[in-house]
């Protein structure tokens, strides 16, 4: 049975609706997936906030979504599409983590070791690089302050705020916006307590996922980081792309392809051209079942 055929299995209890689920996770970084290609009721936030939660739901640091691909996207060769959604409900463009996660189902039902997947963004591809284990390419990487997006113009490669030990940042988008700060002891950085004055500056009209990064050497970095809406993750796939395009950027490592530590493990990274980055990393399933459907 391939693993996306659980999303489609009948409850084995006779209650109001059912929706079935896979949990996942990418080091740690954990996932509740949806197949949501029937056409279904779109989710509302409440589904989102209940599903997400480790009271009520099943628990998770983001709800993922299987939808049929855009007639775009179709062109473009997608063999499903992705939506995302943070612990508050609300949608965001790109998680690394979770597409890695994502594409394993995918790769797994189509039984091809390479496939497209299509995001808020645009596609992505993604191939089979173990038994568990999931290359994608994401990007490009964009410094423009209008991109991020930024309130204001300013000189994104050094951002003019600071908060304990952060300071001269660097501001990236990858599909969602990041604030990274390169430390000297990233052992030292309490994230609960400095990271949320960043996330919600006024510079970040939509927040950021603000990650601190302290340079091992030439091709290692180690890399803790503070999501949106606030939540400090055990690992952040596009918060490790942007780290090591910003350590590049700033002369601070010069190979282009960088081992990035973080709480949950280790990511391969590599910088392409264009702007464009590499993430290797493990997946894991955690469990799967019935949560109920929505009103």
């Amino acid at each position: 049975m391939k693993y996306t055929d659980l999303l489609s299995l009948p409850s084995p209890i006779e209650l109001p609706l059912q929706w079935p689920f896979i949990k996942m996770h990418g080091l740690e970084n954990y996932f509740v997936i949806l197949d949501r290609r029937d056409g279904s009721k779109p989710l509302n936030a409440e589904d989102v906030v209940r599903i997400c939660s480790t009271n009520i739901g099943v628990g998770g640091e983001q709800l993922l979504t299987i939808e049929r691909a855009s007639d775009e996207g179709l062109r473009a060769g997608a063999f499903a599409a992705m939506r995302i959604f943070n612990i508050d409900g609300k949608e965001v463009g790109a998680c690394g983590n979770a597409t890695r996660c994502m594409a394993y189902l995918l790769l797994d039902e189509s039984g091809k070791d390479e496939v497209v997947m299509e995001l808020a963004g645009g596609v992505v591809h993604c191939r089979r690089t173990g038994s568990m284990e999931v290359s994608v390419a994401l990007g490009p990487i964009s410094m423009d302050w209008r991109k991020i997006p930024l309130s204001g113009e300013v000189d994104t490669l050094h951002l003019p705020i600071e908060s304990g030990p952060f300071s001269d940042g660097v501001a990236l988008y990858i599909g969602n916006p990041h604030a990274v700060f390169f430390v000297d002891q990233l052992d030292s950085v309490d994230m609960g307590r400095y990271a949320p004055a960043v996330q919600n500056n006024p510079l970040f009209p939509e927040g950021a996922n603000v990650g601190a990064a302290e340079i091992v050497d030439e091709r290692t970095l180690r890399l803790q980081v503070w999501e949106r809406p606030g939540v400090l993750t055990k690992a952040c796939g596009t918060g490790a792309c942007v780290a090591s395009y910003a350590a590049l950027k700033r002369g601070l490592v010069t190979s282009k392809k960088i081992a990035v530590h973080l709480p949950g493990g280790k990511l391969d990274i590599e910088l392409l051209d264009g702007d464009r980055i590499r993430m290797t990393g493990p997946v894991a399933f955690c469990c799967h079942g019935f949560i109920e459907g929505g009103k």
